[in-house]
């Protein structure tokens, strides 16, 4: 057999069967029932949060607890001639950068967490007094 018999084979066998396929669940039970497995509530949320702010304020503490010790003996050996002064200055300053990107990705966290907690809260509240409102509405027609 030929490559162009059997390129035209293989082209007229993938034309026969060309269709769509939605990739979905299948529909069980009634209206309004879910199986969906992704959620998230206000405790889980406020968990979270709270512990991005422990860990942001450990580490405010604790990350700069060698701060000043660090920088006084970088510049000492600079001072004194030793190579390794400049090495601990870089030490230095990059430790001090990456942690304080690392506190401002806690605070980030902690901060939006505690707005979506409010947000949804919120949000809970108008559409409850909306429902509330729309029956009010059917009563006095």
């Amino acid at each position: 057999m030929s490559f162009d018999t059997e390129w035209s084979s293989v082209r007229t066998g993938s034309t026969a069967n060309v269709g769509t396929r939605l990739n979905q669940l299948p529909a069980e039970g009634g209206a309004g029932s879910s199986t969906a497995d992704l959620g998230v509530n206000q405790d889980k949320l406020g968990a979270i949060g709270s512990a991005a702010y422990n860990l942001h304020g450990r580490l405010n503490t604790t990350g700069k607890h060698a701060n000043a010790s660090t920088s006084e003996a970088a510049q000492m050996m600079t001072v004194n001639g030793f190579r390794t002064g400049a090495a601990m200055a870089t030490v230095h300053e990059t430790w001090s950068s990456q942690l304080k990107t690392l506190l401002d990705a806690c605070a980030n966290i902690s901060n939006h967490l505690d707005y979506s907690a409010a947000s949804h809260a919120k949000e809970e509240k108008d559409i409850a007094a909306a429902l509330s409102t729309s029956k009010i509405n059917e009563y006095l027609k």
